[in-house]
């Protein structure tokens, strides 16, 4: 079955990824190269195996482009002009595909990627190759190209990664989902291995923005790659931190997600776990805490007034104890083989609250 790009009648609406749609370039521009004109639209195969149409633009017979459009997904790369330019490439063993203007190139081991390569992963480099099989077996010189690329990569994690001059061309199923978690997870990742590649030891990770450069100012001497942005992912984030050969991580977050952890919870969403106010009762108990941080404990479902409770009576020991217990749970979580602090920030990320160690240069 052939399917059009069309919107769906309700609900969040699916895009499709740089893979599918430099695929789809890459084709068309093929098929321009050996027909003499370039095609209006192009059918490629995406890797469930379902065959996609997208109209095509032209500059040249062999350079041609498709618009991605990332559905309902808040995607910097929305509306790229995902440019091939197609070339012959005489006497050579196969297809080479080269990173132009706006598609980025491997500086740094960890990608999965030789360095010096175009940042093209794997799934979308397969998904090129075979579209441009449908064309011809001889071996093609593919130049991808996004105008205005290097400013879109500016809004991702590229530069940490080691990815420079562009975005990198991306998808594992060729198809955008809004709001995946899935596509969070796998970035996750690989800031992770990118980080054990360069042979470094800790990891700073942060559940967001303002966590994240409050890490920033706690360990300024670890180098950027080291910082890794988990979201509700830390888990995932520890157990790759192992596998990457790290041997120490600083979590830095606030009063919510660190109550989570020191109840064992290391999936974090707030549609999938919920703050134990038993929990922090039982913190505010065990260190003789005043009855109005007591109270605070259960007397709403957030961990947010149990923190301000103990900001405003001055009594920090609660929120040092969540501190070692979240400590401990995320120890525990890899079976010891990393060494966790966990620092709590106020919600402005501004100010250092309570620490699991206090005596650590975290």
């Amino acid at each position: 079955m052939t399917d059009v790009p069309r919107p769906k009648p309700s609900g969040l609406r699916t895009g499709w990824t740089t893979g599918t749609c430099a695929s789809a370039a890459a084709k068309a521009a093929a098929t321009g190269l050996l027909a003499g004109v370039a095609p209006d639209e192009v059918e490629i195969a995406i890797p469930n195996g379902r065959r996609v149409r997208f109209p095509v633009e032209s500059e040249t017979t062999d350079r041609c482009w498709v618009v991605k459009d990332a559905g309902d997904d808040p995607d910097c790369t929305d509306g790229a002009r995902m440019t091939a330019h197609v070339e012959p490439l005489a006497e050579a063993p196969a297809t080479l595909l080269r990173a132009g203007p706006g598609v980025g190139r491997i500086t740094k081991p960890g990608l999965g990627l030789p360095v010096g390569e175009p940042a093209v992963n794997p799934v979308p480099r397969r998904m090129i190759l075979a579209a441009l099989e449908e064309v011809t077996d001889e071996p093609l010189a593919v130049t991808l190209s996004v105008p205005g690329g290097e400013a879109m990569a500016a809004r991702t994690t590229n530069a940490r990664l080691g990815i420079v001059g562009g975005i990198s061309i991306l998808g594992t199923t060729g198809i955008v989902r809004p709001f995946s978690t899935a596509a969070y997870r796998a970035s996750v990742v690989q800031q992770v291995d990118v980080a054990g590649a360069q042979g470094e030891a800790t990891l700073a990770l942060a559940t967001g923005n303002r966590s994240e450069r409050a890490a920033v100012r706690l360990l300024p001497q670890l180098p950027e790659v080291c910082f890794v942005e988990v979201g509700d992912f830390t888990g995932i984030a520890l157990r790759r931190a192992v596998a990457a050969g790290m041997e120490r991580v600083v979590f830095v977050g606030m009063a919510g997600k660190i109550t989570k952890l020191a109840a064992g919870v290391m999936m974090t969403h707030f549609h999938r776990s919920k703050v134990d106010g038993g929990l922090m009762a039982e913190a505010a108990h065990l260190t003789a805490a005043p009855p109005e941080v007591v109270r605070a404990a259960t007397a709403t479902a957030t961990a947010r007034h149990f923190f301000e409770v103990c900001l405003e009576q001055g009594c920090l020991a609660p929120l040092e104890l969540l501190c070692h217990r979240a400590a401990a749970a995320c120890t525990g979580h890899v079976g010891g083989a990393l060494a966790v602090d966990v620092v709590m920030v106020d919600f402005d990320g501004e100010r250092v609250v309570a620490r699991s160690g206090a005596g650590s240069d975290a």
